[in-house]
């Protein structure tokens, strides 16, 4: 079985980008599952700090690598969008493939503190699988909400001036010793109404070019398929979906619920959820790997 870096360098070398999708319950997570299965691709399930709270820290972990060894699927687990030191020793703990250390909303010298002490900690522990665990930071801030939004997030680094410039990720890189970086690059999380703000390309290439490490692409929910492949022609490996998926799963379930009235099981009214959820995702990994 692949590692996740071993996948995370075999897509970039590829210029294809492994899918990261998070998830909220038990059906989120084989939705993806069986997404990627059928695709035979491989995939990052994300959990962030509420979605933890609710799956269960441990829980998703054991989850996530039975399903790997019960099929030999190359399925990974990925601490999304953690906060402090406590909250990334707690998933690498847990033994996850991947943790994030979002210091974003902080200064520049904060952030980087936290992230080597994150790094540093990550180094001596291993996954589940017995794999190093990869550490991904962010630089710039996107926005914080997996929803539907009235406008661009206050403070969100839409504008070229706002952006992560190449010269502050390859300081940020030197210095903390990151596996993989999550730059600004006019993306943000949730889905705007009217339309996400376009994503700048280029500046996903400059900063690529002088990091040489893999980026990674947050806040994909609302982006043009086209603006997608640009960023992973230019250095990103990894995206991330949520919000899209969210909305198709609570569609999928309203749907249900109005369709079937009286049906009471569970497993039964959930199923549509689940299925709008995994189509979502078939669709996004088709446009990361090029289809």
């Amino acid at each position: 079985m692949k590692t996740l870096i071993e996948c995370v360098n075999e897509a970039r070398a590829a210029k294809k980008a492994v899918g990261h999708f998070n998830v909220s319950t038990l059906d989120g997570i084989w939705a993806v599952a069986d997404a990627a299965r059928d695709l035979k691709l491989p995939v990052i399930i994300g959990v962030s700090e509420g979605e933890r709270d609710y799956v269960g820290v441990r829980a998703a972990a054991l989850v996530v690598k039975s399903i790997r060894e019960d099929r030999g699927q190359e399925i990974y687990l990925n601490a999304d969008h953690t906060y402090s030191f406590e909250r990334v020793k707690e998933a690498i703990d847990a033994g996850y493939d991947a943790v994030i250390y979002d210091g974003a909303a902080l200064s520049y010298e904060e952030n980087i503190a936290t992230a080597k002490k994150c790094v540093d900690y990550a180094k001596s522990h291993r996954s589940l699988s017995g794999a190093p665990i990869v550490v991904e930071s962010e630089l710039g801030f996107i926005g914080q909400s997996s929803k539907i939004l009235d406008a661009i997030p206050a403070g969100a680094a839409v504008t070229e001036a706002q952006m992560t410039s190449p010269e502050d990720a390859l300081r940020f890189v030197r210095d903390t010793g990151v596996d993989l970086l999550a730059p600004a690059v006019g993306n943000i999380h949730g889905v705007v109404r009217g339309g996400d703000p376009a994503l700048n390309t280029k500046r996903v290439k400059d900063i690529y070019d002088a990091v040489g490490i893999p980026l990674v692409l947050h806040g994909a929910s609302g982006n043009t398929a086209d603006d997608i492949r640009k960023c992973i022609e230019g250095g990103v490996a990894i995206v991330h979906v949520n919000t899209e998926l969210r909305i198709a799963y609570r569609s999928g379930l309203v749907r249900s619920l109005s369709e079937n009235a009286d049906e009471v099981a569970p497993y039964k009214f959930l199923k549509p959820a689940k299925l709008a959820m995994q189509k979502v995702v078939g669709e996004k990994l088709r446009i990361m790997n090029g289809a």
